[in-house]
């Protein structure tokens, strides 16, 4: 469903509240999940680790999220590369068996 003009909507991270303004309903579940993926994440780095302040978890949290999408994005040019290539023998074996 999408919103007229968007709605806001608060997300709660590390104790503070952040407020967005979100587009339709799905937005607005991707940032709630989003949310608590985070505070999941300092959950178990605040258990694991010592640190000074939530900045400091936060600071970690962000830079194991930094190293996941840059993984996915990895695979994914991969993938991407691997079905070119596909593609091109596809290709070749169409031309080869039209002979």
């Amino acid at each position: 469903m999408v919103l007229m003009n968007g709605q806001h909507i608060s997300v709660i991270i590390a104790d503070r509240p952040y407020r967005l303004k979100v587009n339709n309903e799905h937005e607005e579940e991707q940032f709630r999940k989003a949310g608590q993926l985070i505070n999941k994440k300092l959950q178990e780095y605040a258990s694991h680790f010592a640190f000074r302040d939530k900045r400091d978890l936060l600071a970690m949290v962000v830079l194991q999220f930094a190293v996941d999408f840059l993984k996915s994005k990895q695979a994914l040019d991969y993938q991407e590369e691997l079905n070119d290539k596909l593609n091109n023998i596809d290709q070749l074996l169409d031309v080869y068996l039209s002979e």
